[in-house]
């Protein structure tokens, strides 16, 4: 089934009516149940809140430290309270509908007997409550206890997703309206949709809807805060787009290292490739767990996705390369800090070998970055995915499949605001420690707007300094790395004592939570790239960062496209290549000059070029073009 326009229009009802039932569902529970009002943002206390179960007030004090958490950093106005509950009402809806969808999804894969797809009547329900009895009550409640335990069991692999005690995760439709979301869900025409990759990704686009992105143009020109932004930049990379990008990054960096003689040639249908190219093979293959790419605004992570069926080949290549060069014949010299073994020496042949890959290629090659907490979900989840139909393809059975863990996908969150929290943690730390975390926490304030465009290895580098220099310490250039791992180290594990530690708030712990994630965006800040895949922000600076943005890309300014392409350029090793599809004007207008003389030609060489036009990218009204930068000496 192809995603046509007639498709994506039935898909985008289905999602904005999923939407409205769970965000109708969530304010009455939040109004007539949990005393939160997102209509006049008054808070009912607690203790007043007397028709509750003991569960239902857990619940309901929890709800009211996420608010005090979402409004340390914006105050605690009539408006900023309304804002926060509207917040809140939207993470949960959009994470339940990201979590039924994930299971339908699996179902479709074979990962998971009917669980959503037939409601009450589904096969493992039934198989649930032929073990369970009766001991969980009406149908209903059983129901939603089943679902419960899929949640968790999934939450080993997909946090981001499945956690049911993330913020993001706290609420769940009462029976009528969740019968409601299911019949939503399983209408005939949706079903052959969730064997489907790109569903996910569309579900991610259609989930605010055009006039809510008109609204926000309407308003104001640039975005006024990270949330306008990323609404206001959800577009759809097509497929085609996106294998084209790809080829010819990754692609394109892989076939010149093997001289040619990869797969690849043939299977990359969009791969420039000149009739009589045939490029001098290295002398050493660079091991393909070394090999790194990043989409910096990575949204559903459809570049990922593609780019993963290329890693599966390239894998392939490299075991095949060792078995003829011998051990040591792959160079990790990029990474030398991770101290890989030869792949020989790993695994005990080659059907270990391959059934890893999947794994391997989550946490060791693609990475993706994104200002809106969903992308987080659906990004993980869509990976998660990817390395599970690569195992079932290879007949790999269940239990003998890897653990994937969290991989490398990071949601840019602000970091935490709390005072009182804030000094008490750094109470725990000595001077020097405690004065970098707060220090940090003030370099990461801009990051909800920023993502990756933050420089945060360059700032840094500074505030290492700045603390340790002069304080009894010596310090040069080379031991910056080695100062900041010990101390992030410190960080982490002090971050994580604070928050299980006996008595820890929930509001703690989504303090450090929040302030881990910040750490995390550090770490990747710091990191070298192969290639850099993306379909950027586009347009005017959001108006929180706009003089921090001029300031650091003097060159780049007048648009966000023209920024994300500097910084990307930017974080990649010599000869590494930057795959993009934007506006095209870039190229033309005058007040891109500087950046296409400084950055396009003065740091990098232009390789391909496609003229896209009109009507690329669903409804944003841009003519674009998708282009490959090499980035030089």
């Amino acid at each position: 089934m192809a995603f046509d326009q007639g498709t994506r229009n039935r898909l985008q009802r289905l999602v904005s009516d999923c939407r409205k039932s769970l965000t109708d569902e969530f304010t009455l529970q939040l109004q007539q149940h949990y005393g939160l009002d997102p209509r006049t943002g008054e808070v009912t206390e607690l203790a007043r809140l007397t028709h509750l179960s003991d569960r239902e007030r857990h619940t309901a004090a929890l709800l009211r430290e996420t608010l005090a958490h979402y409004l340390a950093g914006a105050g605690e106005s009539k408006a900023q309270r309304q804002a926060a509950i509207d917040r809140i009402i939207r993470e949960q809806a959009f994470t339940v509908l990201n979590r039924l969808a994930a299971l339908l999804m699996m179902e479709a894969r074979g990962l998971l007997l009917p669980a959503v797809s037939q409601g009450t009547q589904s096969q493992a329900f039934e198989l649930y409550r032929h073990v369970a009895g009766t001991a969980l009550g009406e149908t209903g409640e059983a129901y939603r206890t089943f679902l419960f335990s899929l949640f968790d069991e999934y939450a080993l692999d997909l946090p981001a997703l499945f956690d049911r005690f993330a913020p993001q995760g706290r609420l769940f439709p009462r029976e009528t309206a969740l019968n409601e979301l299911l019949a939503l869900l399983n209408d005939h025409e949706i079903e052959p949709l969730w064997a489907l990759d790109e569903t996910i990704g569309w579900i991610y686009q259609y989930f605010n809807s055009q006039e809510e992105r008109k609204a926000m143009r309407k308003a104001s020109q640039a975005p006024r805060n990270s949330r306008e932004l990323a609404v206001r930049n959800q577009f759809f990379t097509p497929r085609y787009v996106v294998e084209f990008l790809v080829d010819n990054t990754l692609g394109r960096q892989w076939f010149n290292a093997t001289g040619g003689s990869t797969p690849l040639r043939d299977s990359c249908q969009y791969l420039l490739i000149k009739p009589d190219e045939q490029p001098e093979a290295a002398t050493k293959l660079r091991d393909p767990r070394t090999l790194k790419l990043l989409d910096p605004a990575c949204g559903s992570m459809h570049f990922g996705l593609y780019a993963f069926d290329l890693f599966l080949q390239i894998y392939r290549d490299a075991w095949l390369w060792e078995q003829q060069h011998g051990p040591g014949s792959l160079d990790v010299s990029t990474q030398p800090e991770a101290g890989f073994e030869p792949l020989c020496h790993t695994y005990t042949d080659e059907a270990a070998f391959l059934r890893d890959v999947p794994r391997l290629i989550i946490e060791h090659n693609i990475y993706g970055v994104d200002i809106d907490p969903r992308a987080a979900q659906i990004a993980s989840l869509a990976l998660w995915l990817r390395a599970q139909r690569a195992w079932h393809e290879a007949d790999v059975q269940a239990d003998e499949r890897p653990d994937v863990g969290q991989g490398n996908v990071i949601a840019a969150v602000a970091p935490p605001a709390e005072r009182d929290l804030r000094e008490a943690f750094m109470g725990r730390l000595d001077c020097h420690d405690a004065e970098l975390f707060e220090k940090t926490l003030q370099m990461l304030k801009g990051l909800p707007e920023l993502g990756v465009l933050l420089r945060a290895e360059k700032e840094l580098s500074a505030l290492i300094r700045q603390v340790y220099v002069g304080k009894g310490s010596d310090l040069f250039a080379e031991q910056e790395q080695e100062t900041w791992q010990k101390a992030e180290e410190c960080l982490r594990r002090a971050l994580l004592e604070f928050s299980e530690e006996a008595g820890a708030t929930y509001q703690s712990r989504l303090f450090a939570e929040d302030a881990l994630q910040g750490l995390r965006m550090i770490d990747l800040c710091r990191m070298v790239f192969d290639v850099v895949v993306m379909n950027p922000p586009f347009g005017a600076l959001s108006a929180g960062v706009k003089a921090k943005l001029g300031k650091d890309y003097p060159n780049s300014k007048n648009d966000l496209l023209a920024i994300f392409v500097e910084r990307g350029v930017e974080i990649q090793r010599i000869g590494g290549r930057l795959g993009a599809i934007t506006s095209r004007t870039c190229f033309f207008l005058s007040s891109y000059r500087k950046w296409r003389e400084q950055i396009v030609l003065g740091r990098a060489k232009p390789e391909v070029m496609s003229d896209l036009g009109h009507g690329v990218m669903d409804d944003a009204m841009v003519e674009a073009a998708a282009y490959v930068l090499e980035k030089q000496a």
